[in-house]
């Protein structure tokens, strides 16, 4: 069987590595990605804050080695979910089973004014970018500003205002600084009550000011102003925005989208399409846009392909994801939540405490020792 995976993320790098554990040389995976390597999400953070280099939290796909597992990098120019054939730059690929797991693309020129008169801090080059920006920073007005949902990772807006604050407290300017949260949501992290009062409290402890169910549709980099969706203004010194999320558009040209996302079998990551597959931030299966709900969703299909080998049944998606929570001066909270149609999610928060730091350091030291084989602190 040839199982062709386009995305090396945590979908396509947790299915690729299970159906080497499992099936070996027994299946063929083709794993196709544009990307040189892979970066956690969190990673940006650590980098963006001074925390860590690009080089410590970059991990090279050459080092993908297992047996039935052939890493392929190319952009990828069409998806035919009918033959389960794509067009590469690298060549045609065809496959038995097609599992599409590109995530979300992102698109700041979507925003007026927001790569001219601001920052964004979702890809890797932005993040990166802002290592300097941040260190030269000398206090001002600083807004971290969700466009609009959905968006990737939904604590991250949090953990970022909380991260300058604590940055500009180090640099001994906060005194003469503000800090504001815009976010068009009703509370930092909707599914889980508990993680959002202990937002709020620490916003609130902080200085730090919340404004909810707003996004940011415009910078006026002239005037240095936020134009909120509720037609106020808010003026910045420094502006760090999460863009509009869409679908790549090679996945929206083949067809497999509805109104702008993949619609799946919430049960089985399952398509329209017969023996085509998609997992993650590309889909509309109602969990959050965060790697570790791509990663349970891979584990999925790939025992179902495994099934489909083997014999036997497959288990369905639960719908859990574990996310960590920066709030800043070495302590993490972690919010342990399900999603499953027709339920309100329910999300458990535990910490914020310096104990936790080690436990999430440990779930991408774990990760990155099963994808790629080699150890690793983060450092």
């Amino acid at each position: 069987m040839r199982v062709v995976v386009l995305g090396a993320g945590f979908a396509g790098l947790e299915l690729s590595t299970r159906l080497s554990e499992e099936l070996g040389d027994d299946v063929d995976v083709v794993l196709i990605d544009q990307s040189e390597g892979f970066v956690f999400g969190f990673s940006k953070l650590d980098v963006m804050f001074g925390r860590t280099t690009e080089d410590a939290v970059f991990h090279p796909y050459a080092d993908v080695v297992k047996p039935g597992v052939q890493f392929v990098q190319a952009a990828i120019r069409s998806i035919d979910p009918t033959t389960k054939r794509v067009e590469t730059d690298a060549g045609p690929f065809e496959g038995d089973v097609l599992v599409v797991a590109l995530g979300a693309d992102l698109d700041p020129g979507a925003t007026p004014g927001l790569l001219e008169g601001g920052h964004e801090f979702y890809t890797e080059a932005g993040a990166f970018a802002l290592r300097d920006v941040l260190a030269g920073f000398d206090g001002g007005r600083v807004i971290v500003g969700v466009t609009k949902p959905p968006f990737k990772c939904p604590p991250a807006p949090s953990e970022t205002a909380l991260l300058v604050h604590e940055l500009l407290t180090t640099k001994g300017v906060r005194d003469r600084s503000a800090v504001s949260l815009v976010m068009p949501l009703p509370v930092p992290i909707p599914p889980s009550p508990a993680a959002s009062q202990a937002l709020l409290a620490a916003f609130a402890e902080r200085g730090i000011t919340w404004v909810p169910k707003c996004g940011v549709r415009a910078l006026d980099p002239s005037r240095r102003v936020a134009l909120l969706t509720d037609d106020t203004e808010l003026p910045y010194d420094l502006f760090l925005g999460i863009p509009v999320h869409v679908a790549p558009p090679v996945v929206v040209e083949s067809g497999l989208t509805v109104d702008g996302w993949i619609p799946v079998d919430p049960a089985t990551l399952e398509t329209s399409f017969p023996d085509v597959y998609a997992v993650g931030d590309v889909t509309s299966v109602g969990t959050p846009k965060a790697g570790v709900f791509s990663e349970g969703q891979a584990r999925v299909v790939a025992d179902a392909i495994i099934a489909r080998q083997r014999g036997g049944d497959a288990p369905t998606y639960d719908g859990r994801g574990v996310c960590y929570l920066e709030f800043g001066d070495g302590e993490v909270g972690k919010v342990d939540v399900v999603f499953l149609p027709g339920q309100t999610p329910a999300g458990e928060l535990q910490g914020p405490s310096f104990a936790l730091a080690g436990d999430k350091a440990a779930f991408g030291a774990e990760r990155i020792r099963r994808w790629f084989g080699r150890e690793w602190s983060n450092v």
